[in-house]
């Protein structure tokens, strides 16, 4: 396999991305091709977002005199004591409802991924091919979905060992310094190593998964193949070149926090009328496609500088040229 050109530009896709996603939604504009379009972004960003956990206030009785303040270590023991009777007394319930929901959580998570799955390869359809389509990506591209749902699931159960595994042993710190006064500073060392080591896997696992929606998703389209298969390829693609991917990569960050400080003006300029948008399922997603537009061309159009045989624009025009 030929290695890629010697001049990627990782500033280049930003015109031509940018003018794909003013073709695609603005001329001319259709509501209609915008919200089919933004049901298929909408559903490859599904499960991507996380859950958002529990905000409310613990009761009074809890702040003022259950739950010790950092000033007041010494009662640090008792309370841990009291709350393990309180576990202990209400097993019987505590058990079974434990078990539904982690039951419950992972059903969900499965069925999100593989919704996210099939929506990866419809929105990519409907960029690539400019076109406002549902039903045809669904079917026409379930066997490629197939294959990165049991990528993704495959890649989630790998994660889960280091992250629940890191997650004990910062528990068990925890406890051990909480017990005694935090005045330990062995524990409070391993605590912070186990702290970076768990934010060092989680980004192992989000630069996979990046790679995987932003190149192996295409070449899986292009190809036909198995995300096996696809991301076997890339890494052909860019070997001895991984500083490709490294810049790639950070300048992904520099876009995204462009994209971020754009999208927080637009909201305190409509005094969070449109943050308010923002986060209602679906609606936020249709709001924000002329964004999601552009992150989905702009890999495509980044992927096209390593030869003809990654340009899905020119691959999937030269195909709907054929004659049939």
């Amino acid at each position: 396999m030929a290695p890629p050109p010697a001049q990627v530009s990782v500033t280049s896709p930003i015109q031509p991305a940018i003018e794909r996603a003013k073709r695609l939604l603005f001329q001319p504009f259709n509501l209609g091709k915008w919200f089919a379009i933004g049901f298929c972004a909408w559903l490859a960003g599904l499960g991507q977002g996380g859950f958002t956990g529990f905000h409310g206030r613990l009761p009074s009785s809890w702040r003022s005199s259950q739950v010790p303040s950092s000033s007041s270590w010494n009662g640090s023991g008792e309370w841990l004591e009291q709350l393990r009777d309180e576990v202990m007394r209400n097993l019987y319930w505590i058990v079974p409802v434990a078990v539904a929901a982690a039951g419950l959580i992972v059903v969900l998570w499965l069925l999100l991924v593989w919704l996210s799955s099939r929506g990866e390869f419809m929105f990519l359809h409907c960029v690539a091919l400019d076109r406002a389509e549902v039903a045809v990506p669904w079917h026409q591209h379930a066997g490629k979905a197939r294959s990165l749902f049991l990528f993704r699931l495959a890649l989630g159960l790998i994660a889960m060992v280091p992250v629940l595994l890191l997650l004990a042993i910062i528990g068990v710190l925890a406890v051990r310094i909480f017990r005694q006064g935090g005045t330990d500073p062995v524990g409070w060392l391993l605590l912070i190593a186990a702290v970076l080591a768990l934010v060092a896997v989680g980004v192992v696992f989000a630069i996979v998964a990046k790679l995987t929606r932003d190149f192996v998703v295409p070449i899986m389209f292009l190809r036909g193949g198995t995300c096996r298969e696809a991301w076997s390829e890339l890494l052909g693609l860019f070997a001895g070149r991984f500083h490709l991917l490294i810049v790639y990569l950070l300048f992904q960050i520099v876009l995204g926090l462009a994209i971020g400080i754009g999208i927080l003006v637009i909201v305190i300029a409509t005094c969070c009328l449109a943050g308010c948008l923002l986060i209602l399922p679906y609606l936020g997603t249709v709001a924000l496609l002329p964004v999601l537009v552009f992150q989905r061309a702009y890999s495509l159009y980044y992927l096209g500088q390593l030869g003809a045989r990654y340009d899905v624009f020119q691959t999937t025009a030269a195909a709907a040229a054929s004659p049939a």
